[in-house]
Formats: C-alpha cells, sequence, structure tokens
C-alpha cells in the first residue's frame, strides 16, 4: 500500500469533483469496491455510514474521510494530512 502521491485512493460514486482534485494531485483513483477497501491506502465516503456502502463484512485499515459538505480541496487536504500521519 504506496501512501504518497501515486497512492490508491478508493472514492465513493458521486464524488467526481474529489476523485478529479486527487487525479491532478497524482494519485490513482478508484471506486469503492470491495478489493479497494483491502488496497487503498485512504478511503473517500459521501458520509460516514455505519455499514460503508453496505459492504459489512469488508474492514480496511486505510483511513475514511468524509467529503460531507466539504471542498475537494479540503478532502484532498485531508487525505494528504492523514497520509502523512501513517508513515
Amino acid at each position: 500500500m504506496e501512501r504518497g502521491p501515486r497512492a490508491e485512493v478508493a472514492v465513493e460514486e458521486g464524488l467526481r469533483p474529489v476523485a478529479d482534485a486527487l487525479r491532478r494531485r497524482g494519485y490513482h483513483v478508484t471506486g469503492l469496491h470491495p478489493e479497494a477497501l483491502r488496497t487503498a491506502a485512504a478511503v473517500v465516503v459521501r458520509g460516514q455510514d455505519e455499514s460503508l456502502m453496505g459492504i459489512q463484512t469488508i474492514r480496511t485499515e486505510a483511513p475514511v474521510i468524509n467529503a460531507e459538505g466539504r471542498s475537494a480541496e479540503e478532502v484532498v487536504r485531508d487525505v494528504e494530512e492523514r497520509l502523512r500521519l501513517r508513515t
């Protein structure tokens, strides 16, 4: 699991501005699916849903970042800070 730019970040559907901003910063963006939860360095969701998109049997060691009510730039800064703290 790579942690710097080019790290994989799983982004929930409907957060295209966030996904685009992450790509511009050099991150590899994937959709939110079970494999991504196992391999992503960070996960971005629209809100803090208890079941994380209904996927209750999958666990992730990656930080989960809530994008609700925040700009794409704010979310990208949060992703970068969280990944920095994990290294």
